[in-house]
């Protein structure tokens, strides 16, 4: 089973962080501050072709990502990281706060999504709960993607993973409490202290979760969980 970045962190030291910016000034402004607050930064990028060679290199754990990149742009770039590797985490770190923007950086997988107004220790504060698995957005937009959730969910989807087959995998009552949780847009963190557990548990359980309904990621969850009504118990 592959670790979580947390456990990651816990085992071989710091978390390892990538910067994509097409702007250089901020970009090396960035990878540095999070580097002199402990962070390994293991790599940087200027455009969206080089982020994605450059991410399957370096392997980090969390993907610093802004949107508009020359080359491929940053959601293309999120899809293909995330897909080569369902275990990196991407934050992305946008001058855009437009609500079309925010969804379409979620549904291509973002875990998070921060304006670059943002102060060097909320940046900082995002990285490390983005490596943890938490969800973490510029205040007002959570709402805005859980609402998303919502509406997707409304919509005509095909059958889930697994729905209508005898062989359908069932959940533990702890697993479907913690997917209750996660569909009312709950961080891990307050999973954590709602169920009185550890942070490293609620990971366990959401990606175990993930492995018996085969989804991806949290984007995908949720809608499964909206989607049975899970979100309203």
């Amino acid at each position: 089973m592959t670790d979580t970045a947390a456990e990651r962190g816990a085992d071989r030291g710091p978390v390892r962080v990538m910067v994509v910016d097409d702007h250089p000034m901020w970009r090396d402004a960035v990878a540095r501050d999070l580097s002199e607050s402990g962070f390994e930064v293991v790599a940087t990028a200027g455009d969206g072709d080089q982020a994605v060679r450059r991410a399957k290199a370096a392997a980090p754990d969390v993907l610093v990502l802004d949107l508009n990149l020359p080359g491929r742009p940053g959601v293309q770039v999120c899809k293909e990281v995330v897909a080569a590797n369902p275990a990196l985490r991407v934050l992305v770190l946008s001058a855009s706060g437009e609500h079309a923007d925010v969804l379409e950086a979620v549904k291509s997988g973002a875990t998070g999504y921060l304006l670059k107004s943002a102060s060097t220790e909320e940046l900082q504060d995002a990285v490390r709960r983005t490596a943890a698995g938490d969800p973490v957005f510029t205040p007002g937009l959570a709402g805005l993607v859980l609402g998303e959730y919502r509406r997707l969910a409304s919509e005509p989807a095909g059958p889930a993973p697994g729905d209508g087959d005898a062989g359908t995998p069932r959940l533990t009552e702890r697993e479907t409490e913690v997917l209750r949780l996660v569909a009312k847009g709950l961080s891990y963190k307050q999973i954590a202290e709602r169920l009185v557990i550890s942070h490293r548990t609620v990971q366990n359980h959401v990606q175990n979760t993930l492995g018996k309904l085969q989804l991806h990621n949290r984007v995908e969850l949720v809608r499964y969980a909206i989607e049975r009504g899970l979100d309203d118990e």
